[in-house]
C-alpha cells in the first residue's frame, strides 16, 4: 500500500499506544479468527501505515466487521498476532475512533444531535448530569469538524441519513483518535450523501492526520481517495494496491458475479455489475 507522509499529532491523553512515527498503525501477522470450530478468516498479513485511507471490501458474511472487532479488542485471534498503535488490541482505547453500522433512527426520536454526540463522552456514566466545560468544548469541536453545528439542536430522528452519519462520525472524533474505523458508513445513503461522507472522511484524514479503515460494498465512491484495499476471499485476508485489486477478474471472483472495471481516458476507474 502507498504510504502518505504526514506529520503525526500528539497522542490523546490516556490513549493506549506505544506508537512511534515509524511504526505501523495496524500490523497483522499470520492472523486468523475462529468461532468454535469454524474459521472465519485466516492468513492476515498486512500493515496500515500512518495517514493511509484503506478500504475493506467484499460481500456480506465474509468477516469484515469481525476484523474491525479484532482491532477493537472485542474478538480474540485464534492464531497469529495483531498490534494496534504498537500494542495488542484492547477494549476502550481512546486512540481508536469507531463508527458502527448505522441503523435507522426512529422519526420521533427527540434526542438532539448535540446530545447524541455527547453520549460518546458521558454514555458510560450512571445517570445524566451537566456536561463539563471540557466535554462541551470537545463536542463543539467534533460537530464543527464534520459540518454538523448547524443542526446540532435538531431532533436526530428528523435528520437525513447523511446528517445522522455526520453526527456518528463526530462522536468517533471526540478523543482525537489516530485510527478511525468506519463500518459501512455509506450504506442506505443516496449518491450525493455518499460523495459528501467520503470527502468528509478524507478531509478529516488530512486535517487530523488519522489513519482510516472504511468498510464498504461499493468501491466507486471511494476509488478517488483510497491508498489500498483489504478484502476477504475464500476465507483469506488479502491486501493490495488499487492496481492489484480493482480488476474485473478479481472483483468478479470476490463478489461471485460478473463485474467490469472501466478506465476513462484520464485514468479514472469505475466499477459496474453485469
Amino acid at each position: 500500500m502507498t504510504v502518505r507522509a504526514l506529520e503525526r499529532s500528539a497522542s490523546p491523553i490516556g490513549a493506549l499506544t506505544d506508537f512511534t512515527p515509524d511504526s505501523a498503525v495496524v500490523a497483522f501477522e499470520n492472523a486468523s479468527v475462529a468461532f468454535g470450530r469454524r474459521t472465519i478468516w485466516s492468513g492476515a498479513n498486512f500493515e496500515l501505515k500512518a495517514g493511509e485511507f484503506v478500504g475493506l471490501i467484499g460481500p456480506n458474511g465474509t468477516g469484515k466487521t469481525t476484523l474491525l472487532r479484532v482491532l477493537l479488542g472485542q474478538v480474540p485471534l485464534a492464531a497469529g498476532s495483531v498490534r494496534v498503535l504498537g500494542r495488542p488490541p484492547g477494549r476502550g482505547n481512546p486512540a481508536i475512533g469507531y463508527v458502527p453500522q448505522r441503523r435507522s433512527l426512529a422519526a420521533d426520536l427527540a434526542v438532539r444531535g448535540y446530545d447524541l454526540v455527547l453520549l460518546g463522552l458521558v454514555g458510560y456514566k450512571w445517570g445524566f448530569g451537566p456536561a463539563s466545560a471540557a466535554e462541551r468544548r470537545a463536542v463543539d469541536e467534533a460537530l464543527e469538524a464534520v459540518g454538523a453545528s448547524g443542526y446540532a439542536d435538531q431532533p436526530v430522528g428528523l435528520l437525513s441519513g447523511g446528517e445522522q452519519q455526520r453526527l456518528l462520525i463526530a462522536q468517533a472524533l471526540l478523543t482525537h483518535p489516530k485510527l478511525l474505523l468506519l463500518d459501512e458508513p455509506l450504506a442506505s445513503l443516496d449518491l450525493k450523501s455518499q460523495h459528501e461522507i467520503v470527502h468528509l472522511v478524507e478531509a478529516i484524514r488530512v486535517d487530523r492526520q488519522v489513519t482510516v479503515l472504511l468498510v464498504a460494498h461499493d468501491l466507486n465512491p471511494l476509488l478517488e481517495m483510497l491508498d489500498g484495499i483489504v478484502f476477504i476471499l475464500d476465507g483469506r485476508v488479502i491486501a493490495g494496491s488499487l492496481d492489484e485489486v480493482v480488476t474485473s477478474a478479481l472483483l468478479s471472483q470476490l463478489y461471485e458475479t460478473p463485474v467490469h472495471v472501466h478506465v476513462t481516458s484520464d485514468g479514472h476507474r469505475f466499477v459496474v455489475g453485469a
